[in-house]
């Protein structure tokens, strides 16, 4: 059978950006369709202006530690319409830079919505379709929200580069990466900002002293955090929204957050119809190498419910190119992964948690936590804090934790070795540099405690 093309893929995020350019680069027919912006979830509503909203919250600590450090220097008002509209013109400037690489490459997109009609075709919003030997879904994932009245009320993480002002009073209802990156967000720009989280904790999944850490952190910085506590009650009052939460405590807030996970997009795609098979969170189910229960249809990112991480996405196009289009059967490595969590502080993390590495052997944990030597000076009380964990047999470094002034930057590194199987002696043998708080991953000496 004669295809119209050797790839369709339906999503142009990251992932499916990345899997079309290299296909087409080797001389095969590829196509893209998205119904939305180019650049997907990262670019246009995530971590890019998710990073810059982080950058312009930072300025007024800054300013105030200047301060201490003799500069005649003072926090005026922030402007949020000359921000936002730097913010946009950005991600209209990175949106064109994709669809110009997607073209360069000799991509053909269609700016349309795609769904599923059999194993090798599609049809696209304005009716026409499409066949393709190979199919690959890369449509990612959305905010959800919650199952309770008004949840309209809300808004979700996608909204927040869009509002007409700094809300004064903020409530953010979830304990995830999300909610707490934007808790310290909008702390720094000046809302004042409650948090509701169904757990003791928040950040769930990491660390546990490193979470802690950085929970206790935000709460000396302004946030208040009630834990075990879920919205139960929600009503319009003027322009305000009251919230009632169900440890009985009930306030009035300019804006509701909900960050209270994600699901992946693949509602009415005609997945199922074309025999490809979800899961009950309608995730799709995939093998080591990205294909779905149909032979012909790949799928990568968050809509496979791996890790939702704009870097593995990537890294799994590229294993899907090779795999497919090289022949060269590639699985996505999904060990020693480095992330970064833009909290205030920041927290870098890789490998295995204590609790994982507890569970596995028999470990060893060097932990420090001191004042940086910049706030030091100035007086600050907020600590660092490193963390390393060991295995006691082999001597391998299983996972370290970083919460502290740009951690994500060492964690990269740190990332590194610990993909190339580093132990703790090859960190001993490392000379310091000196005076930085990253010279703490070479100097750690003794335990601070064994986990059987």
């Amino acid at each position: 059978m004669e295809f119209d093309y050797d790839l369709f893929v339906i999503g142009g995020g990251s992932g499916g950006v990345r899997a079309a350019r290299l296909t087409a680069m080797d001389g095969n027919r590829v196509a893209l369709a998205e119904s939305s912006r180019m650049g997907g979830t990262c670019v246009i509503r995530g971590c890019v202006p998710k990073k810059l909203m982080v950058f312009a919250s930072e300025y007024p600590e800054a300013i105030h530690l200047g301060r201490d450090y003799g500069w005649d220097a003072s926090v005026g008002t922030f402007d949020w319409k000359t921000f936002r509209t730097r913010l946009h013109s950005e991600l209209d400037r990175l949106e064109e830079v994709y669809r110009e690489n997607l073209e360069k490459a000799g991509v053909e997109i269609f700016d349309h919505r795609a769904v599923l009609k059999d194993p090798h075709t599609v049809e696209l919003a304005d009716g026409t379709t499409k066949t393709a030997k190979h199919i690959l879904v890369a449509t990612g994932g959305r905010p959800n929200l919650p199952d309770i009245k008004n949840a309209d009320l809300g808004v979700v993480s996608d909204d927040l580069f869009h509002l007409d002002a700094i809300p004064k009073k903020m409530l953010i209802v979830g304990g995830g990466y999300i909610g707490c990156e934007f808790a310290g967000v909008f702390n720094g720009l000046g809302a004042e900002v409650s948090m509701f989280i169904r757990g003791a904790q928040i950040l769930r999944g990491f660390d546990e002293e490193a979470r802690g850490h950085v929970g206790d952190c935000m709460v000396r910085r302004g946030i208040t955090i009630h834990t075990g506590c879920a919205p139960v009650e929600i009503e319009k009052r003027g322009d305000r929204i009251w919230v009632k939460g169900s440890n009985g405590h009930a306030d009035e807030f300019d804006c509701l957050l909900w960050a209270v996970g994600r699901s992946p997009n693949t509602g009415e795609m005609g997945l199922e119809e074309a025999g490809v098979e979800l899961d009950r969170k309608g995730t799709i189910c995939v093998d080591e190498y990205g294909q779905t229960s149909v032979p012909s249809i790949f799928a990568l990112g968050d809509v496979i419910g791996k890790m939702e991480l704009t870097p593995v996405a990537i890294r799994e196009a590229i294993a899907f190119h090779k795999t497919v289009f090289q022949g060269e059967k590639t699985q996505m490595d999904y060990d020693f992964i480095p992330t970064a969590i833009f909290t205030q502080p920041e927290m870098g993390t890789v490998g295995l948690t204590e609790e994982e590495a507890e569970a596995q052997e028999s470990t060893l944990v060097y932990a420090t936590a001191f004042r940086p030597m910049q706030q030091a000076f100035a007086g600050g009380e907020e600590r660092v804090l490193f963390k390393m964990l060991v295995s006691k047999e082999t001597d391998k470094v299983l996972g370290v934790h970083i919460v502290g002034p740009q951690s994500g930057e060492m964690i990269q590194y740190v990332g590194i070795l610990l993909k190339m199987g580093a132990t703790k002696a090859d960190f001993d043998r490392t000379c310091a540099v000196h005076p930085t708080m990253a010279e703490e991953l070479v100097t750690l000496k003794e335990p601070v405690r064994t986990l059987a």
